[in-house]
């Protein structure tokens, strides 16, 4: 029997909690699943993940007390919230027999006269929140650094408790800021051009379009074992780089925390500290040193990440490039469309 739609979305929330990514997962367990299910199983996931703060206030706030609740519960219950909530088209009465079905299967039947009672009191009615953070179901600790940046914290958090729209580059799904690093190179027809961490392969995709002859690395070979150039290579760029040779075009899309993708990626928000952040700039800064190693005189240089934080940006440029001129360009949620962004342009 094919599972419905709240079981899928009720597994791969109990999986994400375990340390897997959500998009992965949902679209194994979609598949087969008409487009209406999948919908909603996806509405659900990223529904949940997205105002999961929100969600466990609320759920104390309508049991009366703090609850300690097994996970298996608290997703179930989580799920029943965000259906009633916010999900318009979904009968009070279905999400609430629904998460106490999924806490009987996920054997906790002990719990379901309590997950029934509970779901039953909640309603659409206006309800203070004790701080921002709840309300918009992001860490302090984030929204008072973003602060300390002069950023929009609460305009950057409230753009991401939002479904991200869909941008498409030719036949492609990718995000628009995305879309927009490639370009920053300049590419020429005949240029060498080095991706130094190409997987998945979208720009390097973008890069081969403009007729330069690539090679893509990564230090998984698996991840780039799809992308269509003639040179793949696997390797740990904070390594010292193989290539005897320079090249004309290089891109650094450094891998990051990922803090501008918090819409695509919600779980993020839960997993990453403010320790990742020091560990990050070490690993990007031998990145971008090792890859200046390898760039031709006149040639240029793009370092990106889907990040927002200085630490991953603008530190690690300075620190590598010192007094060079370099242009940096920034994407902010909120402000600019797309995932948040950064890319510094740097000529030898």
């Amino acid at each position: 029997m094919t599972p419905s739609a709240r079981q899928i979305a009720f597994d791969v929330l109990l999986r994400t909690a375990n340390g897997a990514f959500a998009g992965d997962l949902l679209d194994a367990a979609s598949r087969g699943l008409d487009s209406r299910e999948a919908g909603l199983a996806s509405e659900i996931v990223f529904g949940c993940l997205r105002r999961q703060t929100e969600l466990d206030f609320l759920i104390d706030h309508f049991a009366g007390k703090p609850a300690r609740l097994d996970l298996e519960v608290r997703v179930a219950m989580r799920m029943g919230v965000y259906q009633i909530r916010h999900l318009d088209k979904i009968p009070a009465h279905a999400a609430v027999s629904e998460s106490v079905d999924l806490v009987k299967r996920a054997k906790k039947r002990s719990a379901s006269g309590y997950v029934n009672a509970v779901l039953r009191k909640v309603n659409r009615d206006l309800v203070r929140f004790p701080n921002r953070a709840v309300r918009l179901s992001c860490p302090e600790w984030l929204l008072a650094k973003w602060d300390a940046e002069s950023r929009n914290a609460e305009g950057i958090a409230e753009a991401f408790q939002q479904p991200p729209e869909k941008f498409f580059v030719g036949e492609r799904q990718q995000d628009i800021g995305a879309q927009s690093i490639v370009p920053l190179l300049e590419l020429e027809p005949g240029n060498t051009f080095l991706d130094l961490c190409a997987a998945p392969g979208n720009k390097t995709l973008q890069a081969i379009e403009a007729g330069v002859h690539a090679v893509a690395c990564d230090i998984h070979f698996h991840r780039i074992r799809q992308v269509p150039v003639t040179d793949r290579v696997q390797l740990d760029g904070t390594t010292a780089l193989p290539f005897s040779r320079k090249f004309d075009r290089i891109l650094v899309d450094a891998p990051c925390s990922g803090t501008g993708t918090l819409g695509r990626n919600p779980e993020i928000r839960w997993r990453i500290q403010p320790s990742d952040l020091t560990e990050l700039h070490e690993k990007q800064t031998r990145l971008l040193r090792n890859a200046l190693e390898v760039l031709s005189p006149g040639g240029i240089l793009v370092y990106s990440t889907c990040s927002l934080e200085r630490e991953e940006n603008e530190d690690v440029v300075t620190e590598v490039t010192g007094v060079k001129q370099v242009n940096t360009f920034r994407r902010t949620p909120g402000q600019d469309p797309g995932d948040g962004f950064f890319a510094a342009v740097i000529r030898s």
